[in-house]
C-alpha cells in the first residue's frame, strides 16, 4: 500500500520562508517515476504547485511560485521537498504531497497515483 508522509506545514509571516518534506514508500518505481506538490486554499479548486521528474530530476512549476519556490528529491529519490521562500499570504492552503508517472504530471494530474493527507501552511500578512 502507497504512502505519502508530509511534514513541515505552519505558520509564518510573509516575506518568510518554509520547507515541506515528503516520503513515500510501498510503491512501484515502475509506474510511478514523478513526485510533487498541490495545493488548496479554502474555498478555492486544487491547484498544481511543483512536480519533479525522478530520473532526470526534471522540475516544472505553477508561474505563481516560480523564483520563489523549489522542488527537489534525495539521492534515493522516494522523498520530495519544497523549499518554499518569501512567501505571501495568497500562498496559504494545505499542501498534498503527490506520486504519479510522466514528467508532466502537474499537468496532467489524471496521471497521479497517490496522494497525501496534506499539511497546512498558513502564511500571514
Amino acid at each position: 500500500q502507497v504512502q505519502l508522509v508530509e511534514s513541515g506545514g505552519g505558520s509564518v509571516q510573509a516575506g518568510g520562508s518554509l520547507r515541506l518534506s515528503c516520503t513515500a514508500s510501498g510503491y512501484s518505481y515502475r509506474n510511478t517515476d514523478s513526485m510533487g506538490w498541490f495545493r488548496q486554499a479554502p474555498g478555492k479548486e486544487r491547484e498544481a504547485v511543483a512536480c519533479i521528474h525522478k530520473s532526470d530530476g526534471r522540475a516544472s512549476y505553477v508561474d505563481s511560485v516560480r523564483g520563489r519556490f523549489t522542488v527537489s528529491q534525495d539521492n534515493a529519490k522516494v522523498s520530495v521537498y519544497l523549499q518554499m521562500n518569501t512567501l505571501k499570504p495568497e500562498d496559504t492552503a494545505t499542501y498534498y504531497c503527490v506520486l504519479g508517472y510522466g514528467v508532466t504530471l502537474c499537468q496532467n494530474p489524471g496521471r497521479i497515483e497517490s496522494w497525501g493527507k496534506g499539511t497546512l501552511v498558513t502564511v500571514s500578512s
